[in-house]
């Protein structure tokens, strides 16, 4: 898959984000559009050999829309600067443990995954199963393959201090304050661009596997 022609648009979009431009150059979105789908659709045929729960989902309907919802922003322009997709069971609602890709020029690509904004109840779910079984969490990020990818948990949207019931010297006290799970990897543009782009965004997700699988048995 080449993106060369993705980031030409994204780039050309960031420098004129506005419907009057889109607009007059909207055969370059939509060449984008359907580019990246189909690299999307060939990712998912790669996750399904390692996660068979995603068989029978649509790769169109996979991907996030351009427009933003600027209706309550104060950042009104219309349009989104890159191009995403979720691979979940629970699709583009990420209630489920799963996998995203995000595209954008100037080196902001990545691929993430995780629990992004969980409910409340799945927190206190996966709270409890890291007070029972943190080493098990503990040995996946310390293991060398996950580690070539991901330096453990994104460190945000937390708590100041331990949710209730557990102890403020708890040894994993700082992943108990978390209300989403998610780990990251950043990719730069001249990776994106490699032939082998696809093969490390499936080896990044493999790798994240175990991950999603404690956090899935948290919440099941």
């Amino acid at each position: 898959m080449d993106f060369k022609t993705i980031f030409t648009f994204l780039k050309s979009l960031t420098r004129n984000n506005n419907r009057e431009w889109f607009e007059k150059n909207k055969g370059q979105y939509l060449e984008s559009k359907e580019r990246f789908e189909k690299f999307v659709a060939a990712l998912l045929q790669e996750i399904i050999r390692f996660q068979p729960e995603l068989i029978g989902l649509d790769p169109k309907k996979l991907t996030f829309r351009i427009y933003r919802d600027v209706r309550f922003s104060k950042d009104k322009r219309p349009y989104k600067t890159n191009m995403g997709a979720t691979f979940s069971p629970g699709a583009k609602t990420m209630n489920r443990p799963g996998y995203y890709l995000h595209i954008e020029p100037g080196n902001k690509s990545f691929v993430a995954g995780g629990l992004y904004m969980a409910d409340p109840v799945d927190v206190n779910k996966v709270r409890q199963e890291i007070d029972y079984n943190g080493k098990k969490l503990e040995a996946i990020f310390k293991s060398a393959a996950f580690k070539k990818y991901y330096d453990g948990f994104d460190i945000f949207d937390q708590l100041k201090k331990a949710p209730k019931g557990y102890p403020n010297d708890h040894k994993y006290v700082e992943w108990l304050k978390l209300k989403s799970f998610i780990v990251t990897h950043y990719f730069k543009d001249t990776e994106v661009l490699h032939k082998d782009f696809l093969k490390n965004v499936v080896s990044a997700f493999k790798t994240m596997k175990p991950f999603n699988d404690f956090l899935g048995e948290a919440i099941s």
